[in-house]
């Protein structure tokens, strides 16, 4: 990809003439760096604090859309230009990575959202087994039919329990003593049959 931007040009005094031209300069200084294919065409320069100039070039490279190849120049000592730097810069608008984020920071965040899950992830245990019981009560709801309750809607009891009591535990004298009352009302324990024979004999 081919960058090709307007030239940046930026004048804060005077800038030396042999600086702005040095681009043989800089481009055999860039291609120690990177390949010569990555490197574009000439886009502008910037003139920098203490007479320091950055030349830009195009990045052909690809990943880096936005991006110039800079080196700076820069003359010491009244001698020939020479190069400060040379580095891959993002221009305006350039694709950036996201902002760096300490791991600490990073850490207390993951830290934090892991206990946040762990607490959810109960709380849905929780709730699951709320309606595990609720479950269980329709199941037994569901063995029940219409014969099982009475016309008023009241639950049938099965035989032989009164409110929880089972009453074949009852006395077993009970049954006896209800034969006993059948078969001699007046309670006097007298032999109906036996009375008839004496009363038919004379005595």
């Amino acid at each position: 990809m081919t960058s090709t931007p307007e030239p940046v040009t930026s004048m804060h005094g005077s800038a030396d003439e042999r600086l702005i031209g040095a681009h043989d300069l800089a481009v055999a200084a860039l291609r120690e760096i990177t390949p010569a294919a990555t490197i574009g065409e000439p886009v502008g320069y910037t003139l920098e604090d203490g007479g320091v100039v950055s030349l830009r070039f195009a990045n052909t490279m690809e990943g880096y859309p936005g991006w110039f190849w800079t080196v700076s120049v820069a003359v010491v000592e009244d001698a020939d230009p020479t190069v400060l730097e040379a580095e891959l810069l993002p221009g305006d608008g350039a694709l950036l990575a996201p902002e760096w984020i300490p791991w600490a920071v990073r850490l207390a965040e993951y830290q934090a959202a892991a206990a946040a899950a762990a607490e959810a992830d109960d709380h849905d245990e929780d709730i699951d087994d709320i309606e595990d019981d609720d479950d269980h009560d329709v199941d037994d709801l569901d063995d029940l039919d219409a014969a099982d309750f009475d016309d008023d809607g009241s639950p049938i009891l099965h035989a032989g329990d009164v409110d929880g009591v089972d009453i074949d535990e009852l006395d077993d004298s009970a049954p006896d003593a209800a034969e006993d009352d059948d078969a001699d009302p007046d309670g006097d324990d007298t032999d109906l049959a036996d009375s008839d024979d004496e009363t038919a004999q004379p005595r």
